[in-house]
């Protein structure tokens, strides 16, 4: 198993084996970025950074002020054991160059909101996320299709939930990203095929919160790596198909203080949960209109908030309830007592809905907020009254989610002034370009007016 500590000399006899050595970061998007570092400088890159330009990443930079530089954190070290091609794998953190985390760097916002809570409330996180992804046929196949021959011929198997080999054309893949992760020290809980065809799903072991997302970017580019070397493409597109489900981004998450105990337990409570889970809950609850822009940040995104496709469309939680927005699931000991936000999907920024989920949480225990009255069945039968705009409803497209993101003072506290401007730049675009973007569907609809 490669597992190493952050020495250096034991890192660089690792590298001895690696054909290239990476260091990863993501734009605020969410995209996995990296660039190769020769391996014989690593400790002066340890040093000093190496740098690249802002202005080329998405919403780090402008091309006045584009010098940036990545530090490669050495406690990430992995040694990414592919047959043919061996990787050292590094998160890094981006710099500016005074030599400061950049106001702009995700990570670095994770890492602030996690030393601030702890010293304000003494909490640690434990996180663990579900990744759910779509294998599809060869890139090629599809990327200038039609919708319709998309449909037909993308898929790579028509299997459904739990279905089994032969009809599981991705079991192969599962099982080659869980053995590579194992390598890498990260172990597997559960892995099975999913509802829809082609679409599938890995656990790995909860964390602390920055070894949650660190693992996830890690996740990330083993999953598309090894379905490339297998002819597959491998997407973290929330819905890629129209009709089905989607890809979800579920996180887990409990809280504990210094001494390890897990303080949303509380057996003097309802169903074991605590006082203080509840005002955390209370807090996911207020500020989900206000945050669904990171949760859900795309235009595709909004496409899979429909009725009985196991996605959260109203604001509420409920115990082991699925169709809630924050289910609390069974647990069968008080360390395992946690919640669940559902409505997050995988194209976001992993670091950023992070440091979000766990801020709008302490916000609900700042304010003693209540998270009143648990789900009581599905709450799909409330939407037959939908409004155009409803506040007891999540947004239901990503121009309704950035009027909520823009009107929001405490989104713009937890990004800080800069982040939040450049991201939200980003997504104003987005919307533009989607809103003036004329389609086939319209040609089919409108042509003969």
């Amino acid at each position: 198993m490669n597992q190493v500590n952050s020495d250096t000399d034991d890192i660089n006899k690792l590298l001895q084996d690696v054909n290239n050595t990476k260091l990863f970061f993501t734009d605020l998007n969410g995209k996995l970025m990296n660039l190769t570092i020769n391996k014989e400088k690593l400790d002066e890159i340890r040093e000093n950074g190496v740098g690249f330009d802002g202005s080329s990443i998405a919403g780090y930079a402008t091309v006045e002020k584009s010098d940036l530089l990545l530090m490669p954190d050495m406690s990430t070290y992995k040694n990414i054991s592919f047959r043919s091609d061996p990787v050292g794998f590094f998160i890094a953190n981006v710099y500016n160059e005074q030599g400061a985390p950049a106001s702009t760097d995700p990570r670095n916002l994770l890492q602030k909101i996690i030393t601030d809570a702890e010293e304000e409330f003494g909490f640690k996180f434990v996180l663990g996320p579900e990744y759910e992804f779509f294998l599809l046929n060869d890139e090629d196949t599809f990327s200038l299709s039609s919708g319709k021959k998309f449909n037909r011929e993308a898929h790579s198997d028509k299997a459904g939930y739990f279905h089994s080999t032969p009809h599981d054309k991705g079991e192969f893949i599962r099982n080659r990203v869980v053995e590579i992760l194992g390598d890498c020290g990260v172990r597997y809980e559960k892995s099975h095929h999913e509802v829809t065809p082609s679409q599938h799903e890995i656990n790995i072991e909860c964390s602390d919160a920055l070894s949650a997302a660190d693992r996830t970017i890690l996740f990330t580019y083993i999953t598309q790596k090894v379905a490339e070397k297998n002819g597959y493409y491998a997407t973290f597109m929330p819905a890629p198909f129209e009709g089905f489900n989607r890809s979800a981004f579920h996180i887990h998450l409990s809280v504990q203080d210094q001494s390890g105990k897990n303080i949303f337990y509380d057996k003097n409570s309802d169903q074991d949960l605590s006082k203080i889970a509840r005002q955390f809950i209370g807090g996911l609850l207020k500020y989900a209109r206000e945050t669904s822009v990171i949760m859900n940040s795309t235009v595709n995104s909004y496409k899979t908030f429909v009725i009985d496709r196991e996605v959260p469309i109203v604001r509420g939680w409920g115990f082991r309830n699925r169709t809630s927005m924050v289910r609390v699931p069974y647990s069968r000991s008080p360390q395992s007592t946690r919640i669940e936000l559902r409505s997050p999907d995988p194209a976001g920024n992993v670091y950023l809905q992070m440091a979000v989920l766990i801020s709008m949480g302490l916000q609900g225990i700042r304010e003693e907020l209540s998270c009143g009255s648990p789900d009581k069945g599905s709450t799909y039968g409330r939407s037959k009254k939908v409004k155009v705009w409803d506040e007891d409803f999540l947004p239901r497209c990503l121009y309704e989610a950035l009027v909520e993101a823009e009107k929001s003072d405490f989104l713009k506290s937890v990004l800080g002034e800069h982040l939040y401007t450049n991201f939200m730049d980003l997504k104003i675009n987005e919307w533009e370009e989607d809103r003036t973007h004329i389609t086939s569907r319209e040609h089919r609809r409108y042509l003969n007016i």
